[in-house]
């Protein structure tokens, strides 16, 4: 028999509902479902773990990610990725290298390429050639004034 639905007192808040249900989730815990709401004002995460530690990292991980989001959208700025900060820096490093003299320049050159680390650390992982990515990232980057990244499933540059 299917447990009675909520009274209309509980829907005000939620929105209208398209879909209710109560699922018994471990031993005797009961948890209420509304799903498919038109537009929901809330939302809860349900976590499991096979023990205290895992769910504590899930936990951590989670709140990480909702309060970069959360933070993304109140500042309206985000920091670009796949690779995109890290070609950018390496390019701004070789032109700086001009104006450098003696043993800085070589620091400033190193420093330069091990920016590239991360751009080919993604291409390896993604199952890519690192320096053909790295080389279609660089030329796209010298024509354009924006940030250029690796997209991870082709092994294209993207912008």
């Amino acid at each position: 028999m299917s447990p009675a639905p909520p009274t209309s007192i509980f829907m005000v808040p939620l929105g209208p509902r398209k879909q209710w249900y109560q699922r018994r989730v471990r031993g005797d815990d009961k948890y209420s479902f509304l799903e498919e709401c038109d537009n929901p004002q809330s939302v809860t995460i349900l976590i499991k773990g096979p023990n205290k530690h895992t769910i504590t990292q899930i936990k951590d991980a989670v709140r990480d990610g909702l309060r970069a989001v959360k933070n993304a959208v109140e500042d309206q700025q985000v920091v670009p990725g796949a690779g995109s900060m890290e070609i950018a820096i390496y390019q701004a490093l070789n032109e700086y290298k001009n104006e450098v003299r003696g043993k800085a320049r070589l620091g400033v050159e190193a420093f330069a390429t091990a920016m590239l680390i991360i751009p080919k650390c993604l291409a390896q992982n993604a199952g890519h050639d690192a320096q053909d990515c790295l080389v279609k990232m660089l030329q796209e980057y010298k024509g354009v004034d924006r940030p250029v990244g690796l997209d991870l499933s082709t092994g294209e540059a993207f912008y």
